[in-house]
């Protein structure tokens, strides 16, 4: 029992709960592909590869996406290799085409490198390639007039194997707490990326072939100071398998949010009293709750009631929507009152110390989002202290907005905090965090 029984609980907790129903997808394209380029009545995947982070076992509950690859006959290759110019997106409209007998009502776009299966469910991204002698496969790029690349899932899939079972089975665990972690806390940070750096810690670090409940605590102490200390100006790192170039494409912003991560729990042991509530701030609310803990005095029960009081409002966005973050959104608050000049509140907190003073105006705004439109603005205004308990104003529900403006103001005493949450196709794509902290006067 102990912290080991509540990590065991929390990976099980995010473990991928819709595999099954990947697989039969996967299973009906492969089905209608091999009859159109093979003329096979094929009932099983042959010829399709689950790839992506579901095919390298380090996907999570909530992803949105099943990336497939489908190998085609070399004839196919011939003939598209030998138009002129755009051959590689007349083959993309070729396979699009073909889908779209299959899923004549379901949105089916060629873009790019894939041809796009918009599921209700969740969203496939299917490759069309062809596989070498080398087990890499030949796949079309559409952009700059057209051009045929390599990947390399399957060396992937193998390191990513590999590892877990020198880990003693604690590979695919890390990597499903990073993914945890990212979606929590809402930093962009792509599937591959995540899993090369944790294979790459596990490697550096002998693969932690220890099994104890300490272990795993200071394996994640350990993963974090080893993120926290990578460099921001790094262009890419090499994949696990097929050292392709995996690029960091947000300058690096998973950095410092995995030092802030780090600085949370590295003083904390087994034996810590708050190492459950710490651990559920880091890596979110599938993280459980401590068990057993004595009420020792009078503080205590007067503390777990005003706790659980302000508790019983509070909603997590986890518990509504799919989370699966893949697009960055930075929120700021104008802060305004009569007689005093306007101030963003990020630039404060960063050149003060003092908390906010009462009676002021408060509009939070999204600042800046790489997320495509369309998608709903959702806001979670969460009061914090005992002055919120008294005036039963914890709130902490979760609304959706009616624009990128929301606005309150500076009442009462507390570490308020507020949230901002895209959600696209029912998906909460992105998320961002401000801290609110207001004074006595």
């Amino acid at each position: 029992m102990g912290l080991l029984n509540d990590f065991e609980t929390f990976c099980s907790n995010i473990l991928l709960d819709n595999l099954a129903d990947m697989k039969k997808t996967a299973g009906e394209i492969a089905k209608k592909l091999n009859k159109s380029y093979y003329d096979l009545d094929s009932e099983n995947e042959l010829h399709m590869y689950i790839v992506g982070s579901v095919g390298r076992k380090t996907a999570i509950s909530g992803n949105s996406d099943l990336d497939i690859l489908f190998d085609l006959p070399t004839s196919i290759y011939s003939k598209y290799n030998a138009y002129s110019d755009h051959g590689q997106s007349a083959l993309i409209q070729d396979v699009k085409n073909v889908l779209k007998e299959k899923y004549p009502n379901t949105d089916i776009r060629g873009d790019g490198q894939v041809v796009v299966i918009a599921f209700n469910k969740y969203t496939v991204e299917l490759v069309p390639g062809f596989k070498q002698a080398d087990d890499r496969f030949k796949y079309p790029d559409t952009h700059d007039g057209g051009s045929w690349k390599y990947t390399d899932p399957l060396s992937e899939q193998s390191a990513c194997a590999e590892c877990e079972n020198e880990s003693d089975g604690k590979y695919y665990d890390f990597c499903h707490i990073i993914r945890s972690w990212k979606n929590h806390i809402g930093v962009k940070m792509g599937g591959l990326l995540i899993d090369t750096l944790v294979f790459d810690f596990f490697n550096e670090n002998g693969c932690f072939v220890d099994d104890s409940e300490k272990n795993y605590l200071e394996i994640l102490q350990s993963l974090f100071e080893n993120l926290k200390n990578q460099d921001k100006d790094r262009s890419y790192w090499y994949a696990m398998g097929s050292n392709q170039c995996v690029y960091n494409s947000d300058k690096g912003k998973f950095i410092s949010k995995a030092k802030k991560a780090y600085n949370k729990i590295k003083d904390l042991t087994i034996e810590s009293d708050n190492a459950n509530k710490v651990l559920r701030q880091v890596l979110g609310n599938s993280f459980p709750k401590a068990e057993g803990k004595t009420e020792k005095n009078a503080r205590y029960v007067i503390a777990k009631h005003y706790y659980e009081r302000g508790a019983t409002t509070e909603e997590f966005i986890d518990e509504k929507f799919d989370v699966d973050i893949r697009y960055d959104v930075d929120i700021d608050c104008n802060v305004t009152q009569d007689g005093w000049r306007p101030f963003l509140l990020r630039k404060y907190l960063g050149d003060n110390l003092t908390p906010l003073r009462k009676n002021k105006k408060l509009d939070f705004f999204i600042a800046d989002t790489d997320c495509p439109q369309p998608y709903d603005v959702y806001w979670k205004i969460r009061n914090v202290g005992a002055e919120a308990v008294s005036r039963n104003m914890v709130r902490g529900n979760i609304v959706k907005g009616s624009g990128m403006h929301h606005k309150e103001g500076t009442e009462f005493e507390g570490e308020h905090y507020v949230e901002c949450y895209l959600v696209k196709n029912n998906i909460c794509v992105a998320r961002d965090r401000i801290e609110v902290p207001i004074g006595k006067i």
